[in-house]
């Protein structure tokens, strides 16, 4: 009894140590990835934001705008500006005039949009699927699977680009049958930022209405 008890614990071990093991082609190019972007002091991207659900037969598309610089970011999309300094966070919705402020409180089951670069070095799985083309372009595509499967994203896949390692596109798989595409369409490395560049200022936006949900 001793034995089996012994062998199965022995079993269990390398159970565990098998499903912490790691694709180590995917890891390779999502350090390089990863080491490319946080090498910037902030960078900027236009992109496309497209939202698919077959089941509801629902297809969207919006544009938006982002600057990042570490954990902060100032995003414009769809008649909204969210900014985020890394401690507060601004929701400006321009159709009210009305900026809601809040704490910033991370959230593990959301990826905003300071974290794609950093996701799966915490929390995720990753295996390499494939090399691809797209627009003639070579890229490696990879997909990130949460630990923590009350996550209503079960799965992220990335796209990054084989010549320099730039993230091309990336897809949100979401347990309700939405799936987000984010592609990126114009990438500035190292734009121009300051203090004001996180940090909403009243003073720009005549007449609006603050609510502090603090």
């Amino acid at each position: 009894m001793k034995k089996f008890l012994a062998l199965l614990a022995l079993s269990a071990s390398f159970m565990q140590s098998a499903s912490a093991q790691q694709d180590p082609k995917a890891g390779k190019i999502l350090d390089q990835m990863s080491a490319k972007y946080q090498a910037m002091k902030a960078f900027r991207a236009n992109f496309t934001q497209t939202l698919e659900n077959d089941k509801a037969k629902v297809k969207e598309n919006i544009s938006g705008d982002i600057i990042v610089s570490g954990p902060k970011f100032r995003l414009k999309v769809n008649g909204q500006e969210v900014i985020n300094n890394g401690q507060t966070m601004w929701t400006y919705l321009k159709s009210e005039n009305e900026v809601n402020i809040s704490d910033y409180e991370p959230d593990d089951q959301e990826v905003s949009p300071s974290q794609i670069f950093t996701l799966y070095k915490k929390g995720y799985k990753y295996t390499y699927v494939q090399e691809a083309k797209e627009g003639g372009q070579a890229i490696d595509i990879i997909d990130l699977s949460p630990e923590d499967r009350s996550n209503a994203v079960y799965k992220v896949r990335i796209k990054v680009a084989k010549a320099d390692k730039s993230v091309k596109s990336w897809q949100m798989f979401k347990k309700n049958g939405n799936r987000y595409t984010y592609t990126i369409k114009q990438f500035q490395p190292n734009p121009p930022v300051d203090a004001t560049t996180f940090n909403f200022d009243k003073s720009k936006y005549k007449g609006v209405k603050v609510v502090d949900l603090r």
